[in-house]
């Protein structure tokens, strides 16, 4: 590989900043991380105020943040979301009920990994969210289906369907289930960027910025939880 072609596979490179107060969880992380050839560790912060300086200043693709450190990691997660910077967060937590899932995700939260599953999800989980989709573990959005099927009532739900033409309403509802846009594709026998084209078209007619709150709202909707049983 010449030297031109290493600066470009750099700049490629999914960029990640660490941040997690205990040191041997981070070098354990970047081992890991950085065993992938297209990812990057670039910075580390041990609290929520230096991971946020250093977003600032490095712009990472991907900031991994345990919810649990020093400075707050919601408090964190909005700080950095606020930015305006392309940087996604993806939270790395021993956490796994539901009251937390929820949280992550209002505070701009683009992804959701457990520790005690991140050496078969976290890879998985950066990749997703560095293509600006959202990640949740099966266990994540099942808790967080269980949760809405008890607290939404008929009174409290929107109907999308006034909205949505029934193909965006299924790419929505697909989309909230954590499903990426090629396995969405396969589901519906349509092409990834079709359905990129029902989830922008969703997006405009909902007034949504970004997947993260197309999520946040088919969940309000009650949308997941009018097939549950």
């Amino acid at each position: 590989m010449t030297e031109t072609e290493v600066r470009a596979d750099r700049a490629e490179s999914i960029k990640i900043l660490l941040a997690d107060d205990h040191g041997i969880v981070r070098a354990g992380l970047r081992a890991l991380l950085e065993a992938q050839p297209e990812m990057r560790v670039i910075a580390e912060a041990a609290d929520g105020p230096a991971a946020v300086a250093l977003t600032r200043r490095h712009v990472p693709t991907v900031v991994v943040a345990d919810l649990s450190m020093p400075g707050g990691g919601l408090e964190t997660i909005r700080e950095i979301t606020g930015l305006g910077l392309p940087t996604r967060v993806l939270v790395l937590t021993v956490h796994a009920e539901e009251r937390y899932l929820l949280p992550v995700l209002e505070a701009g939260g683009s992804g959701y990994v457990r520790k005690s599953s991140a050496h078969t999800d976290l890879l998985d989980a950066i990749r997703t969210v560095a293509r600006g989709e959202v990640f949740l573990d099966p266990s994540a959005t099942k808790t967080l289906l269980r949760g809405y099927l008890g607290r939404v009532h008929s009174g409290d739900e929107l109907d999308l369907g006034e909205v949505l033409s029934e193909r965006e309403r299924e790419v929505v509802k697909l989309t909230a289930e954590g499903y990426t846009a090629q396995q969405c594709g396969d589901i519906l026998s349509l092409s990834p960027k079709t359905i990129e084209t029902y989830r922008h078209r969703a997006m405009q007619k909902l007034g949504l910025t970004n997947r993260a709150e197309l999520v946040r709202y088919a969940l309000r909707a009650g949308l997941l939880g009018a097939e549950e049983t």
